[in-house]
Formats: C-alpha cells, sequence, structure tokens
C-alpha cells in the first residue's frame, strides 16, 4: 500500500507501440500537495506517461494506485470522477460556446448520472456552483459569456485548466501548459499554477525549464521511456548523469 503522503503510485508501468517502448518499467511516486514535474527530451515518454495516468492509454504491465485505490485499467471518465483532472498539448475546448459553457459542461460530467436529463434542481444548482467557482479560480470571471473562439491563445489554456477545476480533481495532469504562449500569457499561467498548488497536487510536463524550476517541488527526468533520475529541483539541475542528456541533446541539434 501506498504511504499516507502519496496521492498516486506507478509500480512497473509499461507500454509499447509495435517495437518502440514507450515507457518502460516506470515506477514513481507522487506525493500529495507537491508540484511534480516530469521532463526529459522529445520522446523521451512523458506524454505517454500522462496518457497512462489519464486513463487515454492502456498498459501493457505494471499498475497504477490513487489514494490506495488500483486505477489501471479504468477508462478516462471514471478515473476523472475519481479526482484527477487533465488538460491536453492541444487546447481541448467548445469554441463555440461561452467561458461559463465550458465550464459548465464540465462540471456536468463530473455527475455520476452526468446523461440523467431529468434530475432535482438542487443538483443543477450544483453544477453551476461549480462552473462560477472554476472560472473565479483560473481567472475568467470576467469573460464568464465571452465564446471561447474570441478569446487570446493563452486564455484558452485558462479555461481549458477551468474546465478541468470544474471536475473538482485532487490532481491535476498537465501536458505543457506553457506550449505556444508569448512571455505575459505564460506569466499568467505560471501565477495560476502556483495559485493552484496551493490546495491540488499537480503533475507537469513541460520544456521551459525556467518555469519548471520555479513552480516543481519535484523533478523526474525520463530518457528513452525509462526514469533516470528522481529529485529535487537543486539535486536535477546538479545531476551529471541529466547534465548529459541534456548536453548531448544540444550537440545532436547544432
Amino acid at each position: 500500500m501506498p504511504m499516507a503522503d502519496t496521492i498516486l503510485r506507478t509500480d512497473h508501468l509499461s507500454k509499447s507501440f509495435g517495437g518502440l517502448v514507450a515507457a518502460s518499467n516506470v515506477s514513481l511516486d507522487f506525493e500529495r500537495g507537491q508540484v511534480h514535474a516530469v521532463i526529459g527530451p522529445n520522446g523521451a515518454g512523458k506524454t505517454t506517461l500522462i496518457n497512462l495516468l489519464s486513463g487515454d492509454l492502456q498498459p501493457d504491465d505494471g499498475s497504477i494506485l490513487f489514494n490506495g485505490k488500483n486505477i489501471t485499467r479504468l477508462p478516462p471518465d471514471r478515473i476523472s470522477q475519481l479526482g484527477i483532472g487533465r488538460s491536453y498539448q492541444k487546447t481541448n475546448i467548445f469554441n463555440e460556446f461561452s467561458c461559463y459553457e465550458n465550464c459548465w459542461v464540465a462540471a456536468q460530467s463530473r455527475l455520476k448520472s452526468s446523461m440523467r436529463f431529468f434530475r432535482p434542481a438542487n443538483r443543477l444548482q450544483a453544477v453551476r456552483e461549480r462552473a462560477e467557482k472554476a472560472l473565479e479560480l483560473c481567472g475568467l470571471s470576467h469573460r464568464r459569456d465571452t465564446r471561447a473562439a474570441a478569446m487570446s491563445y493563452g486564455e484558452q489554456r485558462q479555461l481549458e485548466i477551468g474546465m478541468m477545476l470544474a471536475t473538482e480533481p485532487e490532481l491535476l495532469l498537465l501536458d505543457e501548459p506553457l506550449a505556444g504562449m508569448g512571455r505575459e500569457e505564460s506569466r499568467r499561467v505560471i501565477e495560476l499554477l502556483r495559485r493552484l498548488a496551493a490546495k491540488h497536487t499537480l503533475i507537469l510536463i513541460e520544456h521551459d525549464m525556467d518555469a519548471v524550476f520555479a513552480i516543481a517541488e519535484k523533478l523526474t527526468v525520463m530518457v528513452n521511456g525509462r526514469v533516470l533520475e528522481t529529485g529535487t529541483v537543486e539535486q536535477i539541475r546538479n545531476s551529471r548523469a541529466v547534465q548529459d542528456v541534456y548536453l548531448g541533446e544540444e550537440e545532436a541539434d547544432g
């Protein structure tokens, strides 16, 4: 069983696509209340890991425990209902809906009976309250009635995080939340992530290393589908093995 402060644990998690090994014997503990970043070169297996944790992919081997419960082969909707939220590399929102409507749909999906259209009014009120709270948390209350397609890319990323928050997750899986943003938009999202970290556990994939070092408390470095090293920011900064990986990548690019 996981330790009391471990919210998520993977044990020898593996996934292959034909002859390509995308994740190999990945065993990690993610501690409750921490920001844990997963970094590594392109093709390291970072997104595959997130897809396994969220149920978007099924592992070939190994297990995943969330709050002590085996969720290894549960579908994404069931994993979401248990308290794990997920954002994607490509923004996943309803462009023709308003910000509020996007969050309302996400909040409704949290209900175990989300496809039952006749339900007590107090259930609908709870959905509305979750949607409004999510808008406030992601900093978009002032854009409540704005159509999602009319917002900037950075605001759309904020909205996707808001939709995730509307499901009231304990654990947030964030796949490159700063990708494609300018400096000001990145700054806003970094501040948002800092606020969320006060009450949530975050597992973060991000290529912006300045942002990673500013937000994360623990880092895991992956290479070729395997865990190379896990440690604090300072330990990873000073790791010779990690330096060799990134220096080797720079030399290959050059």
